[in-house]
Parts: structure tokens; sequence; C-alpha cells
């Protein structure tokens, strides 16, 4: 299929997490189509093998070929992880791969250099070490502390957010020794910015809070422009697939896109 400046833009996540990238998309991209899929049939990815992330995500990336679209967004740092170069060499020339961690890693780099810095995410991103491996090729005398936080994703899965509950849970993680001393906090799930807020209240503005949502939509413009892909004229379309339909998946996605989200079952795996 061929594509061009008309063509949608593709993004997907285990669930509702990747909403934050495709809302700052959305709000970069205003005459961008975007095209979301959420595996809510095998959340979290973070705590999935490897095997098992990439074989969803080859799924999912060819189900977005073959709906013509022209980049393809990982709006997951566990699928990013586990999957990228992967999606890379499967994907070839037909359409641009853009992951979560990259944009997030060169801006770090370049602001942030020889300052203590923080990361919580899932145990697949956490263990992985992408992170590190990353800034550490990089250089810039940058340390890097990793916790993982595995409760954080299935809480705000089933909405609880902006309550004593999750206030508890975010506490008892940030407490934690190995986050003594950062300096900044990166949010290393695309899930953690609806509890951003809570995260910076706790550090009351000590600890800067950084998530890769608008720095992806960065990327993913100047990837577009630089390709004359960028759609400066259209009039957008957005689509909305779910492999498993859930009610709190509806309202939630609701807080994270700031509008109400038609949400279509669409499952890859019967």
């Amino acid at each position: 299929m061929q594509i061009s400046s008309q063509s949608p833009i593709g993004i997907f996540d285990s669930g509702i997490g990747g909403l934050t990238v495709a809302h700052a998309i959305r709000n970069r991209l205003p005459n961008e189509s975007l095209i979301y899929y959420g595996d809510t049939a095998h959340l979290p990815y973070g705590d999935k093998s490897e095997a098992a992330i990439q074989a969803y995500s080859v799924k999912i990336t060819q189900l977005l070929l073959d709906k013509g679209c022209k980049a393809i967004v990982i709006a997951c740092n566990s699928a990013s992880s586990a999957a990228y170069e992967l999606l890379k060499e499967y994907t070839g020339s037909r359409a641009k791969i853009i992951n979560v961690i990259d944009p997030m890693v060169h801006q770090i780099v370049s602001q942030h250099s020889n300052k203590r810095i923080g990361l919580i995410g899932t145990k697949r991103t956490v263990n992985s070490n992408i992170y590190k491996t990353k800034i550490e090729v990089l250089g810039q005398g940058l340390a890097l502390s990793t916790l993982a936080t595995p409760l954080l994703v299935p809480m705000i899965e089933e909405g609880f957010f902006n309550n004593k509950i999750s206030g508890e849970i975010i506490e008892n993680y940030l407490k934690d020794p190995e986050l003594d001393g950062i300096e900044a906090l990166i949010l290393g799930c695309t899930h953690y910015p609806l509890i951003k807020k809570e995260i910076e209240a706790f550090y009351n503005g000590k600890v800067e809070v950084l998530d890769s949502s608008e720095v992806v939509a960065i990327a993913l413009e100047e990837y577009l422009s630089s390709q004359g892909l960028h759609n400066k004229n259209g009039k957008p379309s957005d689509v909305f697939l779910v492999s498993d339909y859930t009610a709190s998946f509806e309202a939630s996605s609701k807080l994270f896109f700031r509008k109400r989200v038609e949400l279509e079952r669409y499952p890859l795996w019967d």
C-alpha cells in the first residue's frame, strides 16, 4: 500500500497508557489521522516474556501496516525495549517505527548532563537496562537509578489514581532508597502521566518529573516533516481499537484523551 501525507499514524500499547502519547500527538499534529490499538487482552506487558511481547507487537504492527499507516509509534516502554529492533526489521521501508525510549534518552542527555536521574517503570523495562545502556553510550556523566514499580499499571488501569490508595502506593515506591538524591525522575511507562501530579506533589518541586509523550510527538513531527509526510491540510479522523473491551478502559480513556473515546473491539487472537 502506497503511503502519503494523508496516510494515518498508528499507535499501540498494552492498554490505555499509550493514550497519553496519542493525546500529545493529536495536540502537536492536529491534521493527522490516528489509529490507536490497545492490547487490553494481554495487559500489562511489563510482566510478560520478551517472546510474548514480540509476538503481540508483530501482530499489531501488521494490522497497522494493513491499514496503511505511514508511521507506527510503540507507545509502551516494555514493547519498545523488547520489540523495537524486531519491528524495525519486520517493517522495513513500509513505515517508520518510533519508540518512546530514544526521544527521552536524547532529551535527558542534552538537558540533564552530570545529574543523578531516577527512573520508575515496569519490571520488563527496568530489568532490560535499556535506558542505562543507551545513556552510557551517549555519556554526559549521568547517573541513573532505576526502580520497578509493578503495581502502578494495574492500579491505573482499574481507575485507582488521585485518591488515598494510589497516594499510599506511590509514596511507598518513591521512598525507596534507590531513588534517594535524584534530581529528575523519568516516568518509564506511558501509563504514569496520569499520576504525574501525585508524583510531583510527593517531591514538592524538588525533583523534575519527566514523561515521554511530548518528546515522542516532537520526534514524530520532525520525521514527518523531513520526509514530506506531514499532513498540513487534512481532515483528521481517529480510530480506537482494543483487543478486549472493558468498561473501566472506556472510563479511563476519557481521562487520558480528555474527551469521550469510542472504542471498537478488534481481537487479533481468537
